[in-house]
This record gives structure tokens, C-alpha cells and sequence, in this order.
């Protein structure tokens, strides 16, 4: 699906509210003079609110990052996909167990692909 790629200055959302901001790696493609974002970036998440009911009380299981978003098919970076900002991932626990979907939602209007 077309969109346009992600650079560092990205911010995003896991699917219980917390951001998502992006840590692209990519540094010989610059995107307003930042870094693109490839398949293989992990992501920091800040203030995933989500809890895990355990018994009669809740235990703190936040999204701490966001990866394995769905690449694009026709643009690469050293060989790695790009990721766009119609791409969706994984918010991951502390324990790295998948939480639900992630995406990017401000990203930079200029590049697009596929």
C-alpha cells in the first residue's frame, strides 16, 4: 500500500495511547534531514497506560517499544525496507510480548512509495 516514509521526527501511537517516537537509522537517506526509518528500527514508547488484570488488582505491563511494522515492497535502504506511514507494527512489553498495533501518524508529507 502507498505512503510516504517515515523519518526520525515521526511520532506515533500503540494501540492503548502512548507514543510512539521514531528512531530511524538510515543515515545516507535523509528525509528533511533526518535519518529514514528501515524495518529493522526498534522504537521507544512513553505512557502506554495499559494494565493486566491479575486477580483482584492490575500489574503494569506498558508498551516499552514498537517494531516489526510491515515494510514496503519497492523501497529499500542498504538493502532493508523502508518503513511508510500506512506501515502498522507491534507495541512490545517489558517482557517483549506483542500488545497490539502500532503506527506512525505524523510523518513528512514530501516522499512517498510503495
Amino acid at each position: 500500500m502507498p505512503g510516504t516514509l517515515v523519518q526520525s521526527l515521526a511520532v506515533g501511537m500503540c494501540s492503548h495511547g502512548g507514543q510512539i517516537q521514531a528512531a530511524g537509522t538510515a543515515a545516507r537517506v535523509l528525509l528533511s534531514g533526518q535519518p529514514a526509518v528501515k524495518a529493522t528500527d526498534i522504537h521507544p514508547v512513553a505512557a502506554c497506560p495499559f494494565q493486566i488484570p491479575i486477580g483482584t488488582g492490575t500489574k503494569p505491563s506498558p508498551c516499552l517499544t514498537a517494531s516489526q511494522f510491515v515494510p514496503a515492497t519497492r523501497v529499500f535502504m542498504d538493502t532493508i525496507p523502508a518503513i511508510l506511514n500506512t506501515s502498522v507494527g507491534m507495541g512490545k512489553s517489558p517482557e517483549q510480548a506483542p500488545q497490539g498495533p502500532a503506527n506512525f501518524t505524523a510523518v513528512q508529507p514530501r516522499v512517498s512509495g510503495m
